[in-house]
């Protein structure tokens, strides 16, 4: 048998762990049926890609009874080799969150608490606030060292970004953004 000097110490190492195991009471079979209790046996799997940012770090969720039960990284994925930044990991928290709201809310001016409203109504008031506001405050044409030139901009309308909102939502509000006329 040839024996080197570093496979001598790590059966040593391992024979040392092994016998500081089974001091501890440690059975093969408690072990195992606990792995069979996996959290995600009978989960679906899925595979996706983070869009907090342009990275496209590749991701793989876990779904069962309809809820998020896992998200990590993709470890064939060339972007980040199965390495999620906190971002990435703090998007598994986001879907079964008790403080996601699961319907549009409304705090009346004033008011010290929100009430709950319907899709619709809130759709509703919505556009017709950005209309009022777009109407009223439109500027249709500027003038500049003498020249007239046609703008169709307002400067009523303002848009708020923040680290939570993802490359698409981003595309889809300066989308909105540019045919408000919000320069």
């Amino acid at each position: 048998m040839n024996l080197s000097r570093r496979d001598f110490l790590k059966a040593t190492g391992l024979s040392g762990v092994g016998l500081a195991l089974a001091s501890l009471g440690l059975d093969v079979a408690t072990v195992s049926a606990a792995a069979k209790e996996y959290k995600l046996t009978g989960g679906r799997e899925f595979t996706s890609v983070c869009h907090f940012c342009g990275c496209g770090c590749g991701t793989i969720g876990y779904v069962k009874d309809g809820k998020l039960i896992n998200l990590e990284g993709a470890a064939d994925n060339p972007v980040n080799r199965g390495g999620l930044c906190p971002k990435g990991v703090g998007y598994g928290y986001i879907p079964n969150s008790a403080e996601r709201p699961k319907c549009p809310l409304y705090r009346a001016p004033g008011s010290d608490h929100w009430e709950e409203i319907s899709w619709e109504e809130a759709i509703d008031r919505s556009a017709r606030a950005l209309k009022k506001a777009r109407d009223e405050n439109w500027i249709g044409q500027d003038e500049a060292n003498g020249y007239k030139f046609m703008s169709n901009r307002t400067d009523a309308i303002g848009f708020i970004g923040g680290s939570q909102v993802n490359n698409e939502e981003c595309y889809q509000l300066i989308k909105m953004a540019r045919g408000l006329g919000v320069v």
